[in-house]
């Protein structure tokens, strides 16, 4: 079992899409279940309608996953759990105040040293406790030997007791800490292989440390993905805005499987990387994020579509559409500015500036035009009629046709646009 497990405190990213699309990937390998877990047991930052979302990304993207669950309905095992560990002295009350902690925290970063637990409440005995009526948290008590792990691209780790410390299962209203709860579910939920961000790599041993004190000894198979940064700014673009902006699904799919990877072929469905994806090929190295790049292949993508699809994605249901909107893949890389460029041919146009008179003479022209076929034979009769020729023809004429004084050939985009005549002019 394979479990992939966003957050809904903000946007899913292109790293968060990334992670899901290779634990999809490798589910299928390995021919074993993935489910979703919502990590939402953050409940103060919680974006109300986000988990939804996530789901309706994970579906538009046709991320296979056996089902959904959220992590705050495990909460009874938990505290199950957690009473195990008390029982059996792994864990013990904390009634170390925050200031207490933030004292001694302070103390450690002027000494230049990591922040450690001193161990104070760890040797109460139970009649002390009993009587102290203080809020407590509960910690787990650090382990006696190293955790060691090996990561399927970054090799091996070894973090020493003190490394990982004493640290916090419980808070004070005993709600489970990401770590604790992560932890008891992949336990639970029979975990085979983890796959998320190298962010992560530092909760790895205080997780496997929770299970073993738990006396769960089944191993874990590890991968932690190095992080998506973008190269201007920094920022985690979402995938919601990529959507809106007009990317394709199996454009971004394509691209977060390439990016930093060796692949076989650049251009690519997600059925098709099953076959031959090697997670082993995946580079160490921080992979960046690079829009041109996803542009151009948004573009071939855009190519392969059927044109009727194409259309409907445009808001119409016209092959002729789909083929009109491949027209402008020389210029354009998105359906939004597909649509903006196919939009503009279907709306009302004011005179061209320059072009005025030559503009109205066309239009009025155009009113009383019988149908041609043949751009050729159109422009024929425009002529003739309007006494136009040349540049003064031919540019009021395209931005009447288009709305552009630029663009592809007129007479390809006449052949897809003249049963739109009577709406265009």
């Amino acid at each position: 079992m394979l479990r992939f497990a966003p957050s809904p405190t903000a946007e899913m990213n292109i790293g968060n899409m990334r992670v899901a699309i290779f634990n999809h990937i490798i589910s299928k390998q390995l021919d074993e279940k993935l489910i979703v877990r919502i990590e939402d047991i953050d409940k103060e930052n919680n974006i109300e309608g986000k988990d939804k979302e996530i789901l309706e990304l994970l579906s538009l993207f046709a991320i296979d996953y056996e089902y959904a669950i959220h992590q705050s309905d495990n909460k009874k095992n938990h505290h199950k759990m957690a009473m195990k560990l008390l029982m059996n002295k792994k864990a013990f009350s904390c009634f170390c105040s925050d200031d207490w902690l933030n004292k001694q925290k302070d103390e450690a970063i002027a000494a230049k040293k990591p922040f450690r637990y001193d161990g104070h409440c760890e040797g109460l005995k139970d009649d002390v406790i009993l009587n102290i009526e203080s809020p407590f948290t509960v910690r787990i008590k650090k382990p006696e030997e190293n955790i060691k792990f090996t990561d399927l691209i970054k090799g091996d780790f070894n973090y020493t007791p003190s490394d990982v410390d004493s640290f916090v299962i419980l808070l004070q209203d005993k709600a489970p800490t990401y770590n604790y709860a992560c932890a008891i579910d992949d336990m639970f939920y029979n975990i085979s292989t983890v796959i998320r961000d190298e962010n992560h790599l530092c909760d790895t041993p205080k997780q496997i440390h929770i299970r073993k004190s738990l006396g769960y000894e089944k191993e874990i198979n590890y991968i932690h993905l190095p992080v998506i940064t973008n190269i201007k700014t920094e920022d985690k673009l979402s995938i919601k805005y990529l959507i809106d902006e007009g990317f394709l699904p199996v454009s971004i799919a394509n691209y977060l499987v390439l990016l930093g990877n060796e692949t076989p072929c650049e251009i690519f469905t997600l059925e098709e990387a099953i076959e031959w994806f090697d997670i082993k090929k995946i580079s160490k190295n921080t992979a960046q994020f690079d829009m041109n790049k996803l542009r151009s292949i948004n573009t071939e993508h855009l190519k392969l579509v059927d044109d009727l699809r194409l259309s409907k994605l445009l808001g119409f249901a016209d092959t002729d559409i789909g083929k009109l909107a491949k027209l402008y893949l020389e210029e354009s890389s998105t359906i939004k500015e597909i649509k903006t460029k196919v939009d503009l041919i279907l709306s009302k146009k004011s005179p061209l500036d320059g072009f005025e008179k030559e503009f109205e003479k066309l239009r009025e022209c155009f009113k009383t035009s019988p149908h041609f076929d043949d751009f050729d034979d159109l422009k024929k009769y425009l002529s003739s009629e309007t006494k136009l020729e040349g540049e003064s023809l031919l540019k009021p004429l395209r931005y009447i046709l288009t709305g552009y004084t630029n663009g592809p050939d007129l007479g390809n985009i006449y052949t897809l646009i003249k049963n739109y005549l009577g709406e265009i002019i």
